[in-house]
């Protein structure tokens, strides 16, 4: 009978003391939160293991995460592959279709949206400023320079050559009209006004050529013949050169002077407004000026844009994740991270195995007290 007391007795003694133990091992994991002293004499084991190596595990945590978890290759493998990139380029491409491409906002809206309203009075109001700049410019030139110094050097040799065809057409002209019926009523027109003019002297010549009509008859020949003779070309060509050149040398704004020029610049005005009409090129979408845009961006933009970005992420990669200092991030989220908050959370996602740890320390002990109990009772 003593033997059956002394092996239980044992045996509950030691799972007692297994089972304690291992719950007071669990609980030494992170309890106490902090040290303990005695006066200045620090308890041992204070505070508990985590709190303790808390910087230790944070780096250890931070390294793992960049060694093992976060690596170049992991993400290269993950990220960085033909699926991946084909999925990107259909989102961005239905993204760009359904909030750009296809939208049915006006260039104006989006404008707007830019934060730049009104565009198309700003940009009038630009036209008619340009306008009126551009027209001082040219007046302040025109009160400044010749028609020699702001011509064209082709223009005024171009024009030097067309002297002698003006001077043709203008006696070409002269002798149609001196040969007509009208030009004849014209030289005795001429003729009746003259002698008119001359009062008794008018008299006596009418007197000895008879009427004006004859007279006319008369002068007009000669007029032809002074119109066809060579001499009278070439006297012509030389006046007409001679007063060009002396034109060239004048300021332009002596020849337009007394010319007003504000109806010009408002009908300049009007016309560029009338013919940009910048508020009707605002009020379509952009699928009215680029039709192709949606199969453009689809088959070409966008692909070629994702393949020039996925190449030059994944050779900037390693930099990239090295100046993220990710080891850095986790260690200080590990150290700001409540320790009573980390227990909860151990404590709640293994609370099974801990009570199982627990047990297994009292079934142990508790084989070891019977064990101890048996050598007992024999060495007694």
């Amino acid at each position: 009978m003593n033997f059956i007391w002394t092996i239980a007795f044992m045996a509950i003694v030691g799972a007692a003391i297994g089972a304690v133990t291992n719950h007071l091992a669990i609980k030494m994991l992170f309890r106490p939160h902090e040290a303990k002293y005695i006066g200045s004499w620090r308890v041992p084991f204070t505070p508990g293991l985590i709190p303790k190596r808390r910087d230790e595990l944070a780096k250890q945590l931070g390294n793992t995460v960049i060694n093992h978890l976060l690596t170049p290759d992991i993400f290269k493998r993950k990220y960085f592959n033909e699926e991946m990139q084909e999925k990107t380029t259909k989102l961005i491409v239905r993204q760009l279709n359904e909030k750009i491409l296809l939208s049915d906002k006006t260039i104006a809206d989006w404008l707007k949206l830019g934060g730049l309203e009104n565009i198309a009075s700003m940009a009038n109001g630009k036209i008619e400023n340009q306008v009126d700049i551009q027209f001082q410019q040219l007046k302040s030139r025109f009160e400044q320079e010749t028609i020699r110094e702001l011509a064209p050097a082709e223009w005024q040799q171009k024009a030097d050559t067309k002297v002698g065809e003006i001077v043709a057409y203008i006696l070409e002209k002269g002798e149609e009209f001196f040969e007509s019926e009208q030009g004849k009523m014209t030289v005795k027109n001429l003729i009746d006004d003259f002698l008119s003019t001359k009062g008794t002297l008018g008299s006596m010549i009418q007197m000895f050529v008879g009427e004006s009509s004859s007279l006319a008859g008369k002068v007009q020949p000669e007029i032809l013949k002074f119109l066809k003779a060579p001499g009278t070309k070439n006297m012509l060509e030389n006046i007409v050169r001679n007063e060009w050149e002396k034109l060239k040398d004048r300021p332009i704004v002596e020849i337009i002077d007394g010319f007003d020029f504000e109806p010009v610049i408002a009908n300049v005005k009007k016309y560029l407004t009338e013919q940009l009409a910048i508020e009707e090129l605002l009020s379509h979408s952009l699928v009215h000026y680029f039709p192709e845009a949606t199969e453009w961006t689809q088959t070409k933009l966008v692909p070629r844009l994702t393949n020039f970005a996925f190449i030059e992420a994944e050779a900037k990669l390693e930099e990239v994740l090295r100046k993220m200092k990710l080891e850095d991030m986790v260690k200080e989220q590990v150290d700001s991270f409540p320790v009573e908050r980390l227990e909860d959370i151990v404590l709640g996602i293994s609370k099974r195995e801990f009570k199982m740890i627990t047990v297994l320390g009292g079934v142990l002990g508790g084989l070891i007290g019977i064990i101890q109990g048996i050598i007992v009772f024999i060495t007694g």
